[in-house]
């Protein structure tokens, strides 16, 4: 169970960020507001999704991540990272040459975290069989989980409660390093992350108490670091790194990886704008009849989060080339390790919800608040232009029930109360500069914004 104070990996640089309002307006959650010309984040509603990062123009998003160098600190040194790392790399450059240039970078052992695959497709096939509410959703992406536990807490038992593949990865790590003689204060395991949301999950898990993974690392800056080292030509054999790997395995994160097991009965949508269309629709039983629900935050799955450097419709097309050369998972079993050991690992403490979108923890005061929302969107205008700082007329609304905006946040509003001479000149000014920071509207043919984003 997630405990203390909630982690983000998504940090944002005050220096660069201009206040432009394309991360708040893309904010799934509404959890970024723009106070003195700079995106500030609400930690309880944010989600690591990354899509402030994605849309940002002038990268005033960035992410909080371990070096190379402390890999020195530990004598076995394990990446663990998903199968969409091979997929980003150009077809000249074989999973082997990748191996090695990894080797080469310092670390002793590797393993991608879709092996051994098997245990997880029976653990979440033996849940969905026992629910007695259906459909069940996939854990696997965890800004989906903290999205479901923040916007849609009454869905949240119908969660799977299963580790993520690189929670099993890492107990495989260490199962197979410590039958060489290795302690554990020897192994360093460093997972190299796709995205922002495995960051947050492996810094703060949700149904245990902690990971077991010792260190994380951009998958975006090892991509940088192994096209440095790389070489076409294989020296060495590294396939026994594999021998675990499925074609069940590679294609797990990518649209319908998960819920290809569940055939007609299982339904897969990625994209988080895609997914909370469905949630919605889900809490009103609005969907059809299913066992399994697959719900992945970016498009086209892990292939396409977002600190992969390919492209993310060629890791696709890469990965399904790559899947065929393998063995599916019924045919591979699984072998050097404590079987029922791992299925334990697998299993994870019931999620609790948590009510941040709550207007208040009093129910009648919620009721209260809501129906003056109501009250005070009839005055606003409805474009949701987000002149104010925030990300709409709604959410305008909800921060003025909370006291942290007053109606003349609005400048629509705002010139109303100019011409009716309810304010000054000077408090008109002093609102807007609240929102978007002293000087912000003089003339500067610098400014970026429009067309000239792309420059």
């Amino acid at each position: 169970m997630e405990t203390g104070e909630k982690y983000h990996a998504i940090k944002v640089d005050t220096e660069k960020c201009m206040g432009c309002t394309h991360c708040m307006k893309t904010c799934p959650t509404e959890a970024i507001r723009i106070r003195e010309g700079v995106a500030n984040i609400n930690p309880d509603r944010c989600v690591d999704c990354g899509n402030c990062l994605r849309v940002c123009p002038v990268d005033a998003f960035y992410m909080d991540h371990d070096a190379l160098d402390q890999l020195q600190n530990y004598k076995y040194r394990v990446a663990l990272f998903s199968s969409v790392m091979i997929g980003q790399f150009p077809e000249a450059y074989s999973e082997g040459s990748i191996y090695e240039a990894l080797l080469k970078l310092g670390f002793t052992h590797i393993f991608e975290v879709e092996q051994p695959i098997q245990l997880l497709i029976d653990s979440i096939r033996e849940q969905v069989d026992a629910a007695e509410s259906k459909p069940l959703i996939s854990s696997f992406c965890p800004a989906i989980v903290r999205l479901i536990r923040y916007r849609y807490p009454s869905l949240i038992d119908n969660l799977v409660l299963v580790n993520a593949p690189h929670d099993l990865a890492a107990a495989y790590a260490l199962q197979l390093l410590t039958k060489e003689g290795a302690r554990r204060e020897e192994i360093g395991i460093f997972y190299i992350s796709p995205c922002s949301a495995k960051m947050a999950a492996v810094k703060r898990p949700l149904g245990e108490k902690e990971s077991i993974v010792d260190g994380l690392i951009n998958m975006n800056d090892l991509y940088s670091q192994i096209m440095k080292v790389i070489s076409k030509k294989e020296e060495q054999d590294t396939s026994c790194c594999r021998d675990q790997l499925t074609h069940d395995g590679i294609v797990w994160s990518l649209p319908r990886g998960e819920a290809r097991h569940f055939k007609r009965k299982s339904m897969a949508v990625d994209g988080i704008h895609n997914v909370v269309k469905i949630l919605e629709r889900m809490e009103n039983d609005d969907i059809p009849e299913l066992d399994f629900l697959e719900l992945k935050s970016c498009h086209q799955g892990c292939a396409g989060g977002i600190l992969l450097t390919g492209n993310r419709f060629l890791t696709v097309e890469r990965l399904q080339k790559r899947a065929k050369r393998y063995p599916v998972t019924k045919d591979c079993p699984i072998t050097n390790c404590n079987v029922q050991d791992l299925k334990d690992k697998l299993k994870i403490n019931p999620i609790q919800p948590d009510y941040v979108f709550a207007l208040d923890s009093d129910r009648m005061k919620a009721l209260e608040k809501l129906q003056k929302v109501e009250r005070i969107l009839c005055q606003l205008p409805g474009i949701d232009c987000a002149a104010c700082g925030a990300p709409n007329c709604h959410a305008l609304a909800e921060d003025m029930v909370q006291g942290k905006a007053k109606m003349s946040d609005c400048i629509f509003l705002q010139n109303r109360y100019l011409n009716e001479n309810k304010i000054t000149l000077a408090r008109a000014t002093k609102n807007l500069e609240k929102a978007w920071g002293k000087n912000r509207f003089d003339a500067d043919c610098n400014k970026r914004g429009g067309r000239n984003e792309g420059f």
